[in-house]
């Protein structure tokens, strides 16, 4: 049988001169630049940061002191910065390619804005404290109120506790209405969602711009002249309130959109509810920004002034029942100080100032200790407690199962121990936990075939 070799195959003139479709591969390879470390300065940049500081300032100076007829401070601030971005950006080109230089450019930028905002933060501050330092060096200040005390007398007499008092009482009642309704508010919009949601949502966002003038006519109309037919504390907390109330909300609805939906997923996985799943993850996952979300709406409260004065009224003396009687605010008693001529008067106004900026840092620092770190993470304490916990539970595990607590361990009860001076982390003392965890015996199907 003879074998015959196929026929090859048949090609046209015209495909023969039309180019094959295939990749072209250029023939020059991209040039990879240098590698920059993004976290840190490099050593020869500083002294170009430097230089173009100064030589900005000196080029400022000439201008506005020599060349041209310009002046002002503000001005001649905003030209040395100019130039100083200016020079920087020439010298960066001369040792670094495009990128680098408006990398190095954009990281001047927002270095310049932290400062800019830390520096202003700072002034105020300070400002406040040295215009009202004479009044607040002296104990009277903190203790004593203004019942037997008149513009004309020296700074040893006189004070502003009737103030600090009616802030905290007033305070401490507005936060009793607002935490629960905003907290519940935002977790009805994150966990219930729907039609009625985004509408509340947007009535929420709506608020935050609400002036509080408007706030406190509001209370003043449907509280004071309709119901209680007098200036008070409760009046005034009720306009706190309303100022409060949308910050919380829209804060906790940003804090809680951030907790992972896989821990949610893993609760309703192992059969609990939706509310039991709020409770015991949602809420727990994110308490330190909750934390966080109600002392901005108490930072955005305790600083109003306008509600409190057409609400609350002004008094020289104590007042310790919110729902009888004028009842006055720090920051009222501040207006109620720096509106007088007397230079007496204006140093306690600053001083009261200078108080309320004391009694906002320590919210925020008290947030910052009970929040903990952030949502997931523990405090050291928490920590702590987990590890006793785990102890606990090993030695409970072993006396089920007969075994004396100096018995040798397997490597899971090792595992779930926690190491001397050093917590476990979290995720490591679960997996032990499960691991030590008895499991049931399934039945064995047998094979139908």
């Amino acid at each position: 049988m003879a074998i015959l070799a196929p026929d090859a195959p048949v090609v046209d003139a015209d495909d023969a001169a039309r180019p094959s479709l295939r990749t072209a591969i250029p023939e020059r390879t991209g040039h990879v630049g240098e590698r920059r470390d993004l976290r840190t300065v490099p050593f020869g940049d500083t002294f170009n940061v430097v230089g173009s500081a100064a030589a900005g300032i000196a080029l400022a100076t000439l201008l506005f002191g020599w060349l041209t007829p310009m002046t002002g401070i503000i001005g001649w601030l905003i030209v040395s910065f100019l130039c100083f971005l200016g020079i920087y950006a020439v010298l960066s080109s001369l040792r670094a390619d495009r990128l680098a230089v408006s990398e190095r450019i954009m990281t001047a930028l927002f270095y310049s804005a932290g400062v800019l905002l830390l520096s202003a933060l700072v002034f105020v501050i300070l400002f406040t404290v040295v215009r009202g330092f004479p009044a607040i060096t002296n104990l009277n200040f903190f203790v004593e109120t203004m019942k037997l005390a008149g513009p004309l007398d020296p700074l040893t007499m006189g004070g502003i506790a009737h103030a600090i008092v009616g802030t905290l009482i007033q305070i401490g009642i507005a936060l009793v209405i607002t935490i629960p309704l905003g907290i519940t508010t935002a977790v009805f919009l994150n966990e219930i969602g729907g039609p009625f949601a985004r509408f509340v949502r947007t009535i929420s966002d709506a608020m935050t711009a609400l002036p509080s003038i408007v706030a406190g006519l509001f209370v003043y109309a449907a509280v004071v002249t309709l119901i209680t037919n007098q200036r008070s504390g409760f009046a005034a907390s009720l306009a706190i309130s309303v100022m409060m109330l949308p910050i919380i909300i829209r804060a906790s609805d940003v804090v809680l959109r951030l907790v992972p939906h896989n821990l949610r997923e893993a609760s309703y996985a192992l059969g609990t509810s939706r509310w039991r799943t709020v409770w015991s993850v949602v809420l727990p996952t994110s308490r330190s920004g909750l934390v966080t979300a109600v002392i901005l709406g108490t930072a955005r409260g305790i600083g109003e002034t306008s509600p409190v004065l057409l609400t609350s009224g002004v008094t020289a003396g104590w007042n310790l029942n919110p729902f009888s009687g004028p009842m006055i605010s720090l920051p009222l008693q501040v207006f109620d100080f720096v509106k007088s001529p007397e230079p007496n008067m204006v140093a306690r106004g600053f001083g009261a100032a200078a108080t309320l900026v004391l009694l906002v840092l320590t919210l925020f620092i008290v947030a910052r200790l009970i929040g903990g770190k952030g949502p997931g993470q523990l405090s050291d304490r928490q920590r702590r407690a987990a590890a006793s916990a785990s102890a606990r539970d090993l030695q409970r595990i072993l006396a089920s199962q007969g075994r004396s607590p100096g018995s040798p361990v397997t490597r899971a009860e090792r595992r779930a121990q926690p190491p001397k001076g050093k917590p476990p982390r979290d995720l490591q003392w679960r997996l032990a936990q499960r691991a030590l965890a008895p499991r049931p015996d399934r039945p064995t199907e047998e094979n139908p075939s």
